[in-house]
C-alpha cells in the first residue's frame, strides 16, 4: 500500500504543472509548520528544528524562483525573505507565536494562488471552442 501511495505521490509531482508545482509547496510549508507547532508544545525540539528547516527550504525554493522581470516579484522578496527571518527566530525561541505569523502568511499566498489557478483554468476552458 505504503509503494502504491509513494508511486502515486511521484506521478502527482512528475505530471503537475508550474502552478500546480508551487501549490503543492505552498502545501507542504502549511504542513511544516503546523508540524513544528505540534512539536514546541510537545517540547520536541529536534523535530520541531527539522520541519521548520523544512519549511524554510520551501520558503527558499519560492524565493529563488521569482522571475526578477515580473513586477509582483519584487513585492513578494521581501515577503519570503521576512517568512525565513521569522522561521529562524522561531526555531531559536522556540515561539508558536512566530510560527503562527508565517503560517497566516503562507496560507494567505497558498490560497490566493489557489484562486489564481481557477481562475486561468476557467479562461483555459472558456476559450475551447464547442463541440
Amino acid at each position: 500500500m505504503n509503494k502504491a501511495y509513494q508511486t502515486y505521490k511521484n506521478n502527482s509531482v512528475n505530471t503537475a504543472s508550474g502552478g500546480e508545482l508551487t501549490l503543492m509547496l505552498y502545501n507542504g510549508c502549511i504542513k511544516f509548520i503546523k508540524q513544528a507547532m505540534k512539536d514546541v508544545e510537545d517540547n520536541d525540539y529536534e523535530a520541531k528544528n527539522r520541519n521548520i528547516q523544512k519549511a524554510q527550504n520551501i520558503i527558499r525554493e519560492l524565493l529563488i524562483t521569482l522571475d526578477p522581470k515580473v513586477e509582483i516579484s519584487k513585492q513578494f522578496q521581501p515577503l519570503y525573505e521576512f517568512m525565513l527571518s521569522e522561521l529562524t527566530a522561531a526555531n531559536i525561541e522556540n515561539s508558536r507565536e512566530k510560527l503562527e505569523n508565517v503560517l497566516e502568511l503562507v496560507t494567505e499566498f497558498r490560497d490566493t494562488w489557489k484562486q489564481v489557478l481557477l481562475q486561468h483554468r476557467k479562461q483555459k476552458f472558456s476559450q475551447r471552442p464547442s463541440i
